[in-house]
């Protein structure tokens, strides 16, 4: 792969208009804007990032997440932009779009979890679930083993690609129109369902279109000169800006992630202080505690800026110094996983406190488990509703689905899709009030 090829400002859906000639903002840059004033970032605000919404305590959402994301991305690329001109500043005048790496990961990362449902990973697992154990079980005779691997492993990344690219009725048909790099930025995983949940493969932990985007992210994919596996299945190597989507996305919810456990108590301000006092990098930060700071969020929120900016630094370090795997398509491992000592040690144990008090705790258990219910007793009610449509029941829940996601194809799996579309859009506070409504639990309110 080449950064010649693998820099485009081509536009998904608007290939024949060619690049902007707005001098005051990038192609890129109009990305970013994009996604800012779309519908689908909007409702971020009202999806769970780990912590049960809302609470007494702010805690952070996939909105504010997604932004801290975009800062930390945008960053580390123009740290590694900053070497490029140190030491190679003949790629900068062989490829002037490499300028704007910045703007394309910080887009791309607006964008990464805008396919994740409602409940988060729970929501997934209950799409899932509702196809392998559920009633929706029946529908697997009508569609292919492909088709049946995108339901059966609904994956939030896939559903991101389908979100800035599907054209919903009366959305228009270029659908968000964002550059071909943007898109394959945010393909964690950039094979076919079929394909993905391989052991030791990083490419292929998941997977990153559905069967319905196949062909729109193999065009995408043939643009920016992607390798493409030899495989009967559609897989393709990761666009090298991946990594710092990707690393970016771990750093932001893994350090704060910290930071919301010690305002709602779960961690003391001990415990956080020692997990992140060696990404502090600093001989002075203990004086600075004792002396500047006597709140004791205060003093968090110190540590966990010094332990952002310098896991930022390292990774943008390590994808500068990896660029000839990268290209090769040959990196097999995420940037925090290269982190050197002693950062790698003390990551590490990050991750293990995080599963162990963070993730394990009550409250997000408890909204794991009832976002589970919600989201499959919403499908149980409005897929076999779109599907069959021969009831007065029936006819009664599919004028509540809004038109946009109703579609003109009539197999199974595409119906199925247009359900998925609408129940993996909604909020964590729609989907429990649609869910009580319709389930009679609760009484709509006159609105």
């Amino acid at each position: 792969m080449e950064w010649k090829y693998l820099l485009s400002n081509k536009r998904y859906g608007q290939e024949q208009y060619g690049a902007s000639t707005d001098r005051a903002r990038s192609d890129f840059q109009r990305d970013y804007d994009r996604l800012i004033f779309s519908s689908p970032f909007r409702r971020l605000q009202n999806k769970t990032q780990v912590f049960p919404l809302p609470g007494s305590v702010f805690v952070h959402n996939r909105l504010t997440h997604s932004l801290e994301v975009a800062s930390v991305a945008r960053s580390m690329a123009n740290i590694f932009l900053n070497s490029v001109e140190i030491h190679n500043p003949e790629l900068i005048k062989e490829v002037p779009l490499i300028n704007e790496v910045g703007n394309i990961v910080a887009a791309a990362a607006l964008a990464h979890d805008l396919g994740n449902p409602a409940f988060g990973h729970s929501g997934e697992a209950a799409i899932s679930r509702y196809f392998t154990d559920g009633d929706g079980r029946v529908y697997q005779k009508d569609m292919s083993d492909s088709q049946w691997h995108d339901l059966i492993n609904f994956e939030g990344n896939a559903n991101a690609i389908r979100i800035l690219t599907h054209p919903l009725k009366g959305k228009g048909n270029d659908a968000y129109a964002l550059t071909y790099s943007t898109l394959a930025s945010i393909a964690k995983y950039p094979c076919a369902s079929i394909a993905g949940k391989q052991k030791g493969l990083l490419h292929r932990k998941k997977y990153g279109f559905f069967q319905s985007e196949a062909d729109t992210f193999k065009r995408i994919a043939t643009e920016l000169h992607l390798e493409q596996e030899e495989s009967e299945y559609l897989i393709y190597k990761r666009h090298p800006l991946v990594y710092l989507v990707e690393a970016a996305d771990d750093i932001c919810y893994s350090i704060i992630d910290l930071e919301d456990a010690h305002r709602l108590k779960i961690l003391s301000y001990k415990e956080v202080k020692n997990y992140l006092l060696p990404f502090a990098n600093s001989a002075t930060i203990e004086n600075r505690l004792k002396n500047d700071y006597e709140d004791d969020d205060a003093k968090i929120g110190l540590l966990r800026a010094k332990a952002i900016n310098t896991l930022t630094n390292a990774c943008a370090g390590i994808f500068f110094r990896e660029q000839e795997k990268l290209l090769n398509g040959d990196l097999n491992q995420s940037l925090t996983d290269l982190l050197p000592e002693p950062y790698i040690t003390a990551w590490k144990e990050v991750e293990r406190i995080s599963v162990e008090r963070i993730y394990n705790f009550s409250s997000v258990i408890q909204k794991e488990v009832a976002g589970y219910k919600i989201m499959a007793g919403l499908l149980e009610e409005f897929v076999p509703a779109l599907i069959h449509n021969n009831t007065h029941y029936y006819k009664k829940l599919v004028k509540l689905i809004p038109k946009q996601y109703h579609t003109d194809l009539t197999d199974v799996y595409s119906i199925t899709q247009s359900v998925l579309d609408f129940v993996s859009g909604m909020t964590d506070l729609y989907a429990v009030d649609l869910y009580r409504n319709i389930k009679g639990i609760s009484f709509p309110s006159e609105t």
